[in-house]
């Protein structure tokens, strides 16, 4: 499954809002279902969330690695999980540019999911994926706005 969109972060400049893309407790925060976020290694996480979808739900243990980092306008994330209604498995490259309003963060990725919970059918897991994404950036934007110093850029960071 291909995702793909972008979301505007207002009032916080790109050097910013991606200094809070790679802080594990702000993505713990940012992503819905996540319980835990525990950093393994440089840019690897391992991660325990519950994921959603219609009438079924699960646990995932997974992991979480950024790379490919270009501060402040680019990086990568992969993400590989299962849990007992399947498995996930996602990579994705994340842009910031800034905007009239802050940072607009553009995403682009494939997701694969097995078992169970790709049962379900592509158009709710899409609607889903979707939904989550909003939830993710909403809350982003939430934690960069209530940073006194969301919309400066930070030195030698």
């Amino acid at each position: 499954m291909k995702i793909s969109g972008t979301a505007s972060i207002p009032g916080a400049a790109p050097e910013r809002v991606y200094e809070l893309l790679q802080d594990p407790s702000v993505l713990a925060k940012c992503m819905p279902g996540c319980d835990e976020l525990v950093r393994t290694g440089e840019n690897e996480y391992e991660m325990r969330m519950k994921l959603m979808i219609a009438s079924l739900s699960g646990l995932f243990d997974g992991k979480v690695r950024l790379s490919d980092h270009e501060p402040p306008r680019a990086f990568q994330m992969q993400v590989d999980g299962k849990g007992k209604v399947g498995f996930m498995k996602g990579q994705g490259s994340i842009g910031l540019a800034p905007n009239s309003s802050g940072t607009e963060v553009a995403y682009d990725g494939d997701v694969q999911l097995g078992g169970t919970i790709a049962a379900v059918g592509s158009r709710l897991v899409d609607t889903t994926s979707k939904m989550i994404l909003k939830r993710f950036f909403d809350k982003l934007s939430s934690i960069a706005a209530s940073d006194p110093k969301a919309g400066e850029a930070r030195v030698g960071s």
